[in-house]
């Protein structure tokens, strides 16, 4: 969320963002709003004001025995507290507005975010490794899946509509051990906590980390009013919700694995064939917790420690800087990392590394203090997918594939896997 005080000061740098992400001014609507808050707090504080000075002028006149004085002061404060409750009824009617006005207003990119309106206005970083050269026509995923009897989405439509899969055998382990093999090389070597969260949140963890209002429509929501998470990144990030963080312990850096949920709203008739895009997927999510000086810092390596897992499973990807009309809502920078697929000859995103400054932060009030002060500022907060795990798969299969249909396992993998080289279909 942005600080509407800072809007109020720079109202033409906040539309002059908006413009960047494609959207439309919003500084005069929100001042508006804000001036409107204002000003009814002022009435309601004068009325606060006259209600406590009238109750005691209550005492002086019963004090000197004018009844007439003590019962028209009395008949002024009963009209008093009616005003202020209606008063203070309609302070949180104009409290609600802005909030929601500020709440659906996405973040301002940094200056160094390139001007674009969608994904072709996206520039390329870096590139890593080189495409395989298979020597014979590569087949897709799912082609490769369900010739080895291990990808099954046949049944899983029966039980659970369209958008859902049944991996089994080495193939289902093949996914679980990407996922060990992830988390292991985060918290061994890039310094992640492990972190094992919920899978259900409430409406408060849902809004501080910016996915309410604005995407309630591609979340699922239990009949209790829980959210099933779009990723680990919500409940990793709610940790430092309402607290003051020591500042020498920064950066907080942690790691999940876990099944995300999400509806898909708006995607139909995209990736409808295979794993690309599903209802329940698997994904090793890494967040950071640290102060404002170091949050870029921060965002380099956190993309770092996503493109090595891909690195180290021996896959060609490139590293691309989103331009402002194909960033996220709550991102001031986003790096996407897109692994090469040889069976769609594409590449895929894979993961996308966000810093958001401050805007989770203010929505959940996490802050900060430095040693030996008592002031307190707002953290800054990042997100990223250290990998999407059954994308990860889909990379491995499409890259690895041998002509006879087999998959040979990578080297990295080979530990988790049991020893196991190739997985073929079995008679």
């Amino acid at each position: 969320m942005l600080d509407i005080k800072w809007i109020r000061e720079n109202p033409a740098a906040l539309d002059a963002a908006l413009e960047k992400r494609g959207a439309e001014a919003q500084s005069s609507r929100l001042v508006a709003l804000d001036e409107a808050r204002r000003s009814h707090v002022g009435l309601v504080q004068a009325l606060q004001e006259r209600r406590n000075a009238a109750s005691k002028e209550i005492g002086k006149a019963m004090a000197a025995k004018d009844q007439a004085a003590a019962d028209a002061l009395k008949a002024e404060v009963a009209k008093l507290k009616d005003e202020l409750q209606a008063g203070e009824a309609k302070e949180r009617e104009l409290d609600e507005e802005l909030k929601h006005a500020l709440s659906v207003l996405p973040n301002i990119p940094l200056d160094e975010v390139p001007l674009g309106a969608d994904e072709a206005d996206n520039v390329e970083v870096r590139k890593v490794g080189e495409k395989p050269d298979l020597g014979f026509e590569p087949k897709e995923h799912f082609e490769l899946g369900e010739a080895l009897g291990m990808m099954d989405f046949e049944r899983a439509a029966k039980m659970s509509g369209a958008r859902f899969t049944i991996l089994s055998g080495p193939l289902a382990r093949l996914e679980r051990a990407l996922g060990q093999f992830m988390l292991d090389l985060h918290t061994g070597e890039h310094g992640y906590t492990e972190v094992n969260p919920p899978l259900l949140v409430n409406d408060a963890a849902a809004y501080g980390t910016d996915k309410l209002p604005k995407f309630g429509d591609d979340l699922f929501r239990t009949t209790d009013g829980r959210w099933l998470i779009p990723t680990a990144e919500v409940p990793l990030t709610y940790m430092a919700a309402g607290e003051i963080l020591a500042e020498d312990e920064l950066p907080k850096r942690y790691a999940a694995h876990t099944a995300c949920f999400r509806s898909e709203a708006g995607s139909a008739g995209r990736d409808t064939r295979g794993m690309l895009r599903q209802h329940q997927f698997s994904k090793v999510e890494l967040v950071s917790v640290t102060t404002p000086e170091t949050s870029l810092e921060e965002h380099e390596r956190m993309t770092a420690s996503a493109e090595a897992v891909l690195t180290r499973l021996g896959l060609h990807f490139r590293t691309v800087v989103l331009c402002t009309g194909d960033m996220g809502f709550g991102a001031q920078k986003t790096y996407d990392i897109e692994v090469w697929l040889p069976g769609q000859n594409a590449y895929r995103e894979i993961s996308s590394c966000s810093v958001c400054g401050d805007f989770q932060a203010r929505r959940m009030n996490a802050r900060s203090r430095k040693p030996g002060d008592k002031a307190t500022r707002f953290v800054h907060t990042l997100n990223g997918s250290g990998v999407a795990v059954g994308r990860a798969l889909i990379a491995v299969m499409e890259n690895y594939q041998n002509a006879d249909g087999s998959i040979t396992v990578p080297d990295a993998l080979r530990f988790y896997m049991g020893g196991l080289s190739k997985i073929e279909k079995t008679a």
